[in-house]
């Protein structure tokens, strides 16, 4: 199958959204909604330690990738907006895992 040509339009939503400064910190996610670190973990895809550190202080702190405050910014505007959302859009988005 041959790759489909990008137009003008879809070449301009690929710079919106490379330079799109979209973040969220664990902090700032964790104080807008009663989640609990392991929900933050799946959010993410990360382990309850690498989370842990991320609300450490001191050398135990590790700072979370770029992704990660993608993965909670993501996650905020779903929250703020689930309702908006016409089904077949989240359906289409978000999709479930199915078994082969």
């Amino acid at each position: 199958m041959k790759p489909r040509p990008l137009t003008e339009r879809e070449q301009t939503l690929i710079d919106f959204y490379g330079y799109c400064q979209l973040g969220m910190t664990p902090q700032q996610f964790y104080a807008k909604w009663q989640v609990n670190h392991e929900a933050i973990a799946f959010i993410c895809s990360r382990s309850m330690s690498t989370v842990r550190r991320w609300f450490r202080r001191g050398k135990n702190y590790r700072r979370p990738q770029p992704s990660d405050l993608r993965h909670l910014a993501l996650m905020d505007f779903l929250l703020e907006h689930y309702q908006d959302i016409p089904e077949q859009l989240l359906n289409a988005l978000c999709s479930p895992k199915r078994n082969p």
